[in-house]
């Protein structure tokens, strides 16, 4: 049974340690190596040290404290004070210098995703120095991964006394120790965690610990994929009102310009959780949006509220009403269609415009577009899905199952033994007719993440996601009426391989009407590309992004 929460503490997140900087110091300065540590000790309880991480001073106090005491001591020595002699140096290069260890922020990752709470007890100070804003940024960092960041100059107790311990186990709601595991880079640390009945892991090396962790919790924490998934919690979140009864509800992260995240059926804007904070690093205000029909979105009842049509005007109301003139749209499946739309209906609002999967076809006016749909097997789900009531009934049944067995991966382990087949689906009597009452796990879907799933469609239904579904002939129409328009703003197409419906082929001659058009193409990938191949995805973006004509500014008649 994995545990509640998992406790790391900082010294096995930030490497190198401080110790190494005071080290170096201690050789770039010719002193005695354990200079510098056998002054912030002095003192026992009240060493300048245990005072500091405690809270009864601030770094900038300790460091003027460690000042004096030093120059005290190499005067005892009858040594000079070293040319560039600065305490401050070593705290400042920690800082500067180090960096979070990325295989414990993958295992903080897969814990959360798996309902187990990733959480920090640091021995820290209160940095009150000059330099204070880059303990702020690894603050910042730390509190989007684990959740609570608890600190010994904030809890008045610092490691390995048995009340740190017990602070941070009253600061989880106090669950039995058995339920916690803590990770810990000293071994009297361990001893103490022990002793209060927790597992805990001495970490020697990084591999070796995890693995050690892996099999306490027995959650996969070894050879697992460089992502860093947001989680509900640590990103802000907002609310658009369109008009009434209908509102847009986004998730945001990062500052710079604006770029929008629309996902497709059956979804929400946790689908580009290992999106964000890449896109958020690379310098964007990434909003993802849950679409009209589904999560903390309004789902409203009447099908003409998720026209294509009207669908793009309440985005640019969304853009409006949040002060965003220019976007870039990424968009997948129906969020896809939507954002080829905008770029061919209001391109002056689309800076650039990027597509999973979906791809662009305009019209044909001779064609009756349900006629063509009921000659391509794969669309007969699409055709099922036309009569108000039944996907509903079928879907909503058991919402776990329905989204166990519709979001999987193309890896062979994720398969069903049966597959989902999207053909003869009104033959068969429904979408998941003869699919497991209980399938499997989903790779897409760890725990977490089902059940922020699950209650999103608990509390919204299936019939707004479904009627994106039945506006075809009204969609057709309103593409009829772009005549023969090109869309010549930058663009991005991203096709993969193992889409059973959205297949590469169907984006073939796509450059006709899209002259920029750029290519992308993942081949071992099924249709949930920005879960199933996340990084392979990202570094497309990325480059696409990074290599985007300069955003121009806008004129404005204030300066301030």
């Amino acid at each position: 049974m994995a545990p509640r929460a998992v406790i790391f503490d900082l010294g096995v997140l930030l490497k190198p340690g401080l110790q190494h900087f005071l080290h170096a110091c201690e050789r770039d300065w010719a002193l005695p190596r354990g200079f510098f540590e056998a002054v912030l000790d002095s003192g026992g309880s009240q060493s300048p040290r245990a005072r500091a991480l405690r809270g009864h001073i601030g770094l900038s106090q300790l460091l003027e404290e460690l000042d004096a005491r030093c120059r005290a001591r190499l005067r005892s020595l009858g040594a000079a004070v070293p040319e560039g002699f600065a305490v401050s140096r070593p705290f400042r290069e920690l800082l500067e210098r180090g960096r979070l260890e990325p295989g414990m922020l993958r295992a903080a990752a897969r814990l959360r995703e798996h309902g187990v709470q990733p959480c920090v007890l640091a021995d820290a100070w209160l940095d009150d120095t000059a330099w204070r804003r880059l303990w702020a940024a690894l603050q910042e960092r730390l509190r989007r991964r684990f959740r609570p960041v608890l600190e010994s100059c904030r809890i008045g107790a610092a490691k390995p006394q048995p009340e740190a311990f017990a602070r941070a186990l009253r600061a989880l709601g106090a669950p039995p120790p058995q339920e916690v595991v803590f990770v810990e880079a000293r071994e009297a640390a361990v001893e103490a965690a022990r002793a209060l009945g927790a597992a805990a892991v001495l970490v020697r090396d990084t591999g070796t610990a995890l693995g050690e962790l892996q099999e306490i919790t027995g959650i996969q924490l070894l050879g697992v994929e460089d992502l860093e998934p947001v989680a509900p919690d640590e990103v802000a979140h907002g609310f658009v009102r369109i008009r009434p009864g209908v509102r847009l509800h986004f998730a945001e992260l990062g500052r710079g310009p604006a770029l929008c995240l629309c996902h497709g059926f059956p979804e929400c804007w946790l689908s580009w959780r290992f999106q964000m904070v890449p896109l958020a690093r690379a310098g964007f205000r990434v909003l993802a949006l849950d679409m009209k029909g589904y999560g903390d979105s309004s789902a409203p009842h009447e099908i003409s509220e998720y026209s294509q049509e009207q669908i793009c005007k309440d985005f640019i109301t969304f853009l409006d009403k949040l002060g965003i003139p220019q976007v870039i749209l990424v968009g997948h499946d129906w969020g896809g269609a939507m954002a080829w739309n905008l770029a061919l209906f209001y391109p002056e609002r689309i800076r650039a415009v990027a597509v999973l999967n979906t791809p662009f076809r305009p019209p044909d006016p001779d064609s009756d577009v349900m006629e063509r749909l009921s000659h391509i097997p794969e669309f007969d789900y699409q055709l099922y899905f036309q009569e108000p009531g039944v996907a509903e009934a079928e879907l909503e049944k058991d919402i776990g199952r329905t989204l166990k067995i519709l979001i999987r991966s193309s890896r062979p382990e994720d398969r069903l033994l049966v597959n989902l087949d999207l053909r003869r689906v009104r033959e068969r009597g429904g979408l998941l007719a003869g699919l497991p009452e209980d399938p499997p796990e989903s790779r897409l879907l760890p725990p977490a993440v089902l059940e922020h799933y699950t209650r999103q469609f608990r509390k919204a239904g299936f019939r707004g996601a479904l009627n994106w579904y039945r506006n075809m002939r009204e969609n057709w129409s309103w593409a009829l009426s772009a005549g023969g328009r090109t869309i010549p703003i930058p663009a991005l197409m991203v096709t993969a391989g193992e889409d059973p419906v959205l297949k590469p082929g169907l984006s073939k001659g796509m450059e006709t009407w899209i002259p920029r058009l750029q290519r992308g193409h993942i081949q071992e990938c099924g249709h949930w590309t920005q879960m199933d191949r996340p990084l392979e995805l990202n570094r497309i973006l990325l480059h696409w992004l990074g290599n985007l004509p300069p955003e121009p500014p806008l004129p404005g008649n204030s300066k301030l």
